[in-house]
């Protein structure tokens, strides 16, 4: 079902997809609300910088606080009646779930729990949320596909990211309400997080630092565009999921439902060496890596890649922005935001 949406909520709207998505749906016109907890995870500086670019807009308005927050959560859904609510707030991350797995659970699972009351109690429209290629684990057939089982996570982000699918399952079967999640494979872009391979690897060439080449560059990853990313999200947001009449409990499909429940893959459905990218990020840059090749750390996989047949089908969209002009665009970014 199509759906005219007004009104917005982007939780972690100070965050890097947050960022962009806030600000396409403001030069649309939309109203948008923005909530973010600004967490010193990266370099709060970046999204203050962000976020100066969205205070402009009349029609922003931005809360400085936690999804775990319930009182003031539902004070802010009570006021505003949002027609959509992309939930992209959450503890970003697969290295560092392993050194701090409580922030993990706060916010991924207890921030998250929230917006699904929020969102029950106030008869939102649509739900969106991000999910994660990290959902796949130790799946090994390529393309990842959304009617794949996934229930062996290799990260506690991952392990997060599926129990968000089932929670907004539970909340679609209890409470009718439409949920739509997004399992987004390696962002990458302007305005990106600073613990990302790309800002790494651009900031560490730029001061003639080694790169840490994981699994001695044996991987491959989807890396998408952030301005894919986001055409296949607002594209989202004005579609309803509606319930798979084909939907059967006997061999029950992961993707759809019996419900308003929807799981689609955004990414670039084209994997790519770590060793090219590298190669990509060099060309640009007019320089040369040094090079530290170290195993595959624990939680990481060798490989992603993303069956993107469903989003077609249903939205119109392929993700079509090669890595040879996304990284360039990061660089040119990266060269104004920091003088490099």
């Amino acid at each position: 079902m199509n759906l005219n949406f007004n009104s917005v909520l982007v939780t972690g709207a100070a965050g890097f997809i947050g960022y962009h998505l806030s600000e396409r749906l403001l030069q649309e016109g939309h109203a948008v609300t923005g909530i973010d907890n600004l967490n010193p995870y990266y370099d709060v500086g970046l999204k203050k910088a962000r976020l100066e670019r969205l205070m402009p807009f009349k029609n922003f308005t931005f809360f400085e606080m936690d999804l775990s927050a319930l009182e003031s959560m539902e004070k802010i859904f009570k006021n505003a009646h949002f027609d959509v609510v992309v939930n992209l707030a959450a503890q970003a991350g697969v290295r560092y779930s392993l050194e701090n797995p409580h922030a993990y659970v706060n916010s991924n699972l207890v921030g998250f729990v929230n917006v699904l009351e929020c969102c029950r109690h106030e008869a939102v429209k649509h739900l969106v949320f991000a999910s994660s290629s990290s959902v796949y684990g130790a799946n090994t057939t390529m393309p990842f596909s959304v009617h794949h089982n996934v229930d062996h996570p290799v990260s506690l982000y991952g392990a997060t990211k599926k129990a968000n699918e089932l929670m907004a399952h539970t909340y679609s079967h209890l409470f009718g309400l439409p949920c739509t999640g997004l399992r987004f494979f390696t962002v990458y872009g302007p305005w990106g997080r600073p613990d990302m391979a790309l800002f790494l690897f651009t900031r560490a060439i730029l001061e003639e630092k080694p790169i840490q080449v994981f699994n001695h560059g044996k991987m491959r990853r989807d890396f998408t565009y952030i301005d894919d990313i986001i055409e296949g999200v607002v594209r989202i947001m004005g579609r309803q999921p509606e319930p798979n009449p084909t939907w059967s409990g006997d061999n029950p499909d992961p993707g759809t439902s019996y419900v308003p429940y929807k799981i689609y893959n955004i990414g670039n459905n084209n994997p790519v060496e770590l060793t090219d990218f590298i190669a990509t990020i060099e060309k640009a840059l007019g320089r040369k890596a040094q090079k530290e090749f170290l195993d595959l750390q624990p939680g990481d996989v060798v490989a992603t890649y993303a069956d993107i047949d469903d989003l077609i089908e249903d939205v119109g969209f392929r993700p079509r922005t090669s890595i040879d002009v996304g990284i360039e665009r990061f660089i040119e970014w990266y060269g104004a935001y920091y003088g490099a």
